[in-house]
């Protein structure tokens, strides 16, 4: 897979910090907004202001007293394809650590397709902190980095021409999501559009 240029580099306490370098942003077209907001438990909220399948997003999420917040991706019209993004702030059921998920199993409704499990990586961020995403879709990419201490790429099929939106979910409990921003992604090959 093909994945961003990714910086690296260690804090003070020799923990890793990972981040796209500065230059992505120079692909950064129209931007896109959505409200702050709440979601309930067992709630999905699809954003109307956010779309699109080459689009960079960040968003601060407060999972509150949530096991599981997130967000979807690629996800079609009716929810029958989606890409979903999760922190398990309090640990992973089968796992028990808290984790950074990004699970394609429901993205693509083609029947010749094998999803891939999910990807997933350790993400403790101590207590209640609020993680902190930032997302790249690249059509069939789907890259997250996480309070720059996580990294996560997965390789996506989507089928539906509509699969272009975003929803944010929360599971049991109630969790926050502020600060978000986006953009559309502009081609790195502007000659060949």
């Amino acid at each position: 897979i093909m994945t961003l240029p990714t910086h690296f580099s260690l804090r003070g306490d020799n923990s890793l910090v990972i981040r796209p370098v500065d230059e992505i942003q120079s692909l950064r077209g129209e931007r896109l907004s959505a409200p702050d907001c709440e979601v309930a438990p067992g709630e999905e909220l699809l954003l109307t202001g956010v779309s699109g399948n080459a689009i960079e997003l960040k968003v601060t999420i407060e999972p509150g007293s949530a096991h599981e917040v997130g967000l979807c991706v690629l996800r079609s019209g009716d929810g029958e394809e989606s890409t979903r993004i999760s922190f398990f702030p309090k640990g992973h059921p089968r796992f028990g650590s808290p984790l950074l998920q990004i699970d394609g199993t429901s993205s693509s409704v083609r029947n010749d397709l094998i999803p891939r499990p999910p990807e997933i990586g350790p993400l403790d961020i101590g207590g209640d902190q609020p993680v902190e995403l930032q997302v790249f879709v690249d059509r069939s990419i789907v890259e997250v980095f996480a309070n720059e201490r996580q990294w996560l790429t997965l390789r996506v099929y989507p089928d539906r021409e509509d699969s272009l939106g975003v929803s944010f979910f929360a599971r049991g409990g109630t969790a926050k999501f502020t600060g978000v921003e986006a953009w559309r992604m502009e081609s790195i090959w502007p000659e060949l559009q």
